[in-house]
């Protein structure tokens, strides 16, 4: 890879974390115009970024105004380099991710999608107050790994529970379920019937790629 690319990738990550979204564009520009692989622009720049960030907050404490910004910034070049979305193809693995019905808020799912886009996983978002059935369903049709869900309010528990017991029964027993945000972090794992209660958008992430990489 040219020197110049080596420097662009440098300014890409710098602008990330500035939560700068034009910067960011303007290098990934470059970084495509140079011949740089879309794989390469996510695995050295949006995921390296994303490490930095989670070492950042890990020292210096959880901020969540800085990992808006920056899901923005990394939001607008993942939306250049899969203007489609990450194919299946392409993605390390497929994730489903959604908010429980009865909970409209969306924020927490956002950032935790923005994380995984990132790190070159496949998202597909069902969006807010989504409907377990619709969850399953999605699950199996695009051949996920794992149900993500999060919950602002506390009134979604027993959505929550009804997952596990809904992948089992379609023979889907073995797909991982994680829940996070506000409410449901409060609760532990056995209690929601998950497998991984997430702390941050983050926390989740390293449970996934773990997962992931246990996978045969």
């Amino acid at each position: 890879m040219p020197n110049d690319a080596h420097a662009a990738l440098d300014r890409l990550m710098v602008a990330l974390l500035e939560g700068d979204p034009e910067a960011a564009l303007a290098e990934t520009s470059q970084l495509l115009a140079a011949g740089v692989s879309r794989e390469h622009i996510v695995v050295a720049g949006l995921e390296t970024a994303m490490t930095r960030l989670d070492e950042k907050c890990t020292v210096e404490g959880f901020n969540l105004l800085e990992i808006m910004l920056v899901g923005r910034a990394v939001s607008k070049v993942v939306g250049v380099l899969y203007p489609e979305g990450v194919s299946r193809g392409e993605g390390r693995a497929t994730f489903v991710i959604a908010t429980p019905e009865g909970d409209i808020h969306d924020l927490g799912k956002n950032i935790v999608k923005t994380v995984l886009i990132g790190k070159g996983f496949r998202v597909v978002d069902l969006g807010q107050d989504c409907p377990i059935p619709h969850l399953i369903e999605a699950v199996e049709r695009e051949g996920a790994v794992a149900a993500l869900v999060s919950g602002l309010i506390s009134s979604v528990v027993p959505q929550v529970r009804k997952i596990k017991p809904a992948l089992a029964a379609r023979g889907l027993g073995h797909v991982k379920v994680v829940a996070g945000g506000a409410a449901l972090k409060q609760a532990s794992a056995e209690s929601l019937d998950v497998d991984y209660v997430a702390e941050t958008a983050f926390d989740g992430a390293h449970y996934l790629e773990q997962m992931v990489q246990e996978l045969p």
